[in-house]
Parts: structure tokens; C-alpha cells; sequence
């Protein structure tokens, strides 16, 4: 089985069942998990391109079966279950999102695993395939993931999955099972030309920290020494300001940017990247919004979709203990959490900087609160690790 995005679930859907006779599939960005569709650490975060919906609002679009009992499903799962229960207040992950997260029935599953995705996909982003492999490598499936570039959608090559569906579902011993495990498009290729690699994440990718020194409302600075006593900075919610333009502002209150020198060298990122932040809010609630970029930012006919964003995320601060839990903040005290980015491999090239930009309200992903709550930053306790091939040695040398 295969399809893309709501009919590249369906394949998934069907063999976590276990289900006799299906051997092999071939999701195509999938949304594997409601939660994380709608979701992110706790915090109501729309996917792009359709903010404010939610999943009585994907039930109208995507119902299907007996007309019939239209009327009864309406009422008892869309305007009942559905509502009661999807909690647009806290964000919270519970039972309800439980049941609609791949992941937590996957134990049956038997098929064969070929994952695609776009690492430019910010409707179903990245994370909903990656998790779902991984879980699938480790219960011993036959599994390999194809990732591009570009956006929302995008199959493999045709030759990689007739190479799949040929040994796995006709029994051809053509060494599928032999192949590297990660094909990954690169910045400049096409893709029916994907790279092979050992595996996703690179295996020759290690985790590296990086610390903030303090410069708003203008930049300040990221790198391997931390740099004690560098106090706080403070940030202002306005959701009027886009990511893109507080990305690219010399001097703004309305986030905090802090940057790497120019690469002198090109930096392969291959994984995930984790930020742990200690912070304060003015108000009992307010969104938290983490990009990480590549400056100077890129604008025109000659820009890529690979230009600019390397990766991004969001979390709920009164999440700060666990995405099944939440409290509302007190103003002023001062909370710690880490959380994940959404996946990503990419190479940076030389001559740019990599950033990471802390800001509240995401003007196309989140809600929007009325502007003004703060949000200040303890850049002592607050760092960012990224997965870089080569590890530390490789940003040093890119760097130094």
C-alpha cells in the first residue's frame, strides 16, 4: 500500500492492525499522530498553512463511509468526542490524542517500511514520519526512509519503490534489505537523485552545545564556551511580526536572536536538535516559538526553499514539566524545559551564520494572544544542542 499525506496514513493505519497479506507500504508524508499535527509540547500550534483548524475540522473534510450514519457519527464523534475532548485550552497530550497517535499501536505491525517526507513539509512536518520509523527500526522491521527537500508530499523514485515492493511483496531476491537504510535528497539535487547514507540521522553525527551571550535588541552571540554572567534579555509578544521579518530585523523587542560567526567551512546538520531554556512569563500563559536560521536571510527569484530555515519549534511553558501536564505560570518566576525541533539534515553553507531565535507568538502557527506578555530569557541556563556530522571537531574547524 501506498499514498500521500490523509491516504499515506491509511497504509500505516492498516498495518498496524497487523493485517495478513500486507507485506509492504509506502507512506508518504503521513500523519501518524492528531497530537502532533495540532500539538507541540503542549501548545496549541495550528500546521502551516491552516491556522486555527482542528480535528473536528479535519473530520469534515476527510469523513468517508456509509452516508447513512453520517448523521450519527456527526453527532456522537465530531460534536461530542471530538470536542470535548480535543482541549484547546491546555494543549494537553491525553487519552484522546493517545488514541489517535500511530505510535502507541504499532506492536501488531508486521509490513515492511519505506517512510517519505519533505523536510520542508510544515503541514505534516518531518517529526510524523521520523518517529514512526524509528520505532519501526527498532522492533526489528525491515525499514528505509527517503527525505527531499521540498515540501508537503513527494514519493520516492519509482525505481526505489518498485526495488521495495519487488522483494517484499513478490519474494525477487534483488538485495533490497542490503541498501543503505536513509536516501536523502541534498540542497541542489533533483529529486529522483537522492544520496544514500548509512541511516537518518547520520551515524557520524554527534550532539554539540552551543551557549548565548547577551546582545538584544540586536543579536548576540552563539558558540561552544559558555560565558557566564551574561544575565537576561527580554522579548515582547506581538504575533503582528512574522518569524520571517523578526528573522530578519537588525534591531527589534519583539525576539531575541543569537548567532554563530560566518562558517568558514560547510556544516552538515543531521538529526535533531534540542533547546533547554530557563524563562519567565509577565502572564499566567504565553506561546514560546524557537527558529533556528541561516543568515544573512535570502530573499528573491534566486532564494531556495532550503534558504533561510533550518529548523523550527514550539512548546507550551506551562508544559514545562510534561506535555501530559500543565500549570499556569506565575508572573515572574522563573521555569526550566527542553524540548525538540522538528527533524532536519541539511548543509550549511560557508559564508552564512546559524541562529537561534527565541520569540513568542508564530503569526502563521499559533494563537494569537493580545500583544505584550514578556517573556525574559536566562541566557545562563538556556543553550541549544545540534547534531552536526563530525561533531564538535567539524564546527570548530568551520568556526576557527
Amino acid at each position: 500500500m501506498t499514498g500521500t499525506s490523509y491516504n499515506g496514513t491509511i497504509p500505516l493505519a492498516a498495518a498496524t492492525t497487523g493485517v495478513e497479506g500486507l507485506e509492504a507500504i509506502i507512506p508518504v508524508a503521513p500523519n501518524t499522530s492528531y497530537y502532533h499535527y495540532y500539538r507541540s509540547n503542549g501548545l496549541v500550534r495550528s500546521p502551516g498553512g491552516y491556522l486555527g483548524e482542528d480535528i473536528d475540522v479535519l473530520y469534515d473534510f476527510i469523513h468517508s463511509g456509509d452516508e447513512s450514519k453520517r448523521a450519527y457519527s456527526n453527532k456522537t464523534v465530531r460534536d461530542i468526542e471530538m470536542r470535548n475532548n480535543l482541549d484547546r485550552i491546555t494543549g494537553d497530550y491525553n487519552d484522546f490524542w493517545a488514541g489517535r497517535d500511530y505510535l502507541n499501536d504499532m506492536k501488531p505491525m508486521k509490513a515492511a517500511l519505506l517512510m517519505s517526507h519533505g523536510f520542508n513539509d510544515w503541514n505534516v512536518m518531518p517529526e510524523h514520519s521520523y518517529r514512526i520509523y524509528k520505532k519501526a527500526e527498532e522492533m526489528g522491521l525491515p525499514t528505509q526512509i527517503y527525505y527531499h527537500q521540498n515540501g508537503h508530499g513527494g514519493p520516492p523514485p519509482l525505481s526505489m519503490m518498485n526495488r521495495w515492493f519487488t522483494h517484499f511483496l513478490f519474494g525477487i531476491d534483488n538485495g533490497v534489505e542490503g541498501d543503505p537504510k536513509a536516501w536523502i535528497v541534498r540542497e541542489n539535487d533533483d529529486r529522483l537523485e537522492p544520496t544514500p547514507y548509512a541511516n537518518y540521522p547520520n551515524p557520524e553525527a554527534k550532539n554539540v552545545t552551543l551557549y548565548l551571550s547577551k546582545g538584544a535588541p540586536k543579536t548576540g552571540g552563539l558558540s561552544f564556551e559558555k560565558q557566564n554572567n551574561q544575565g537576561k534579555e527580554t522579548l515582547i509578544d506581538n504575533y503582528s511580526f512574522s518569524g520571517e521579518t523578526l528573522a530578519q530585523a537588525e534591531y527589534t523587542d519583539h525576539r531575541l536572536l543569537f548567532v554563530t560567526p560566518p562558517l568558514k567551512e560547510n556544516i552538515h546538520l543531521s538529526g535533531i536538535s534540542t533547546i533547554k531554556i530557563k524563562l519567565a512569563s509577565s502572564k499566567p500563559a504565553a506561546n514560546l516559538s524557537v527558529w533556528m536560521v541561516s543568515l544573512p536571510w535570502t530573499e528573491g527569484r534566486n532564494s531556495k526553499i532550503t534558504d533561510n530555515i533550518i529548523t523550527r519549534g514550539w512548546a507550551d511553558p506551562q508544559n514545562y514539566k510534561s506535555i501530559t501536564e500543565s500549570e499556569s505560570l506565575k508572573p515572574g518566576k522563573f521555569y526550566e524545559m527542553s524540548f525538540d525541533l522538528i527533524p532536519d539534515d541539511q548543509i550549511i553553507p560557508k559564508g552564512q551564520q546559524i541562529g537561534l531565535m527565541i520569540f513568542s507568538s508564530d503569526k502563521d502557527y499559533t494563537l494569537h494572544p493580545e500583544p505584550g506578555t514578556e517573556l525574559t530569557i536566562d541566557l545562563d541556563e538556556t543553550s541549544v544542542s545540534i547534531p552536526v556530522v563530525g561533531g564538535e571537531a567539524a564546527l570548530k574547524t568551520a568556526l576557527e
